[in-house]
């Protein structure tokens, strides 16, 4: 499965980043991750990671260390649903509140 978050940050959000990865990549079911910044917006970042699936990712955010260092920042990220997986695995796909 994949998690896709963007963000809005000025330069050295990498910076930022790179504990998170480092932090995730430790985890059981990660698989690997992805920093990007957008052409066209440079305040504009994202941080695509895979895994196993996604009781590996949902794991991967309990326990201390985590919310030390990933929560904070993905408290930041952009409002909007953020894991996918392929279509076959979703199954019927509901709109959130629904």
């Amino acid at each position: 499965m994949i998690v896709v978050n963007r963000f809005r940050a000025g330069s050295g959000f990498e910076a930022r980043l790179a504990p998170v990865v480092e932090l995730l990549s430790g985890r059981d079911g990660f698989v690997d991750a992805e920093v990007g910044r957008n052409l066209d917006e440079p305040d504009l970042w994202v941080l695509v990671t895979r895994w196993r699936d996604v009781g590996s990712y949902r794991r991967a955010l309990g326990g201390m260390e985590s919310k030390l260092i990933v929560v904070p920042l993905l408290s930041q990220a952009i409002d909007e649903p953020s894991a996918y997986d392929a279509s076959d695995a979703v199954g019927e796909n509901r709109p959130r509140g629904s």
